[in-house]
């Protein structure tokens, strides 16, 4: 049989609190990453040209 302590363990509302601040980082970082014309702005000029041009 398991030991579980009280102190180890969370209550339902502090767990989706904690995981809702996870999702809300988690969505921003995605869309920092991904958001095409701010990704391409700080991308280099690509050095070799485009080779099928």
């Amino acid at each position: 049989m398991k030991n579980t302590n009280k102190q180890d363990q969370i209550t339902r509302k502090e767990a989706l609190k904690k995981m809702g601040k996870y999702a809300a980082l988690t969505a921003i970082g995605t869309f920092i990453v991904l958001n095409p014309k701010k990704a391409q702005a700080t991308s280099p000029p690509d050095p070799g040209g485009n080779p099928f041009d």
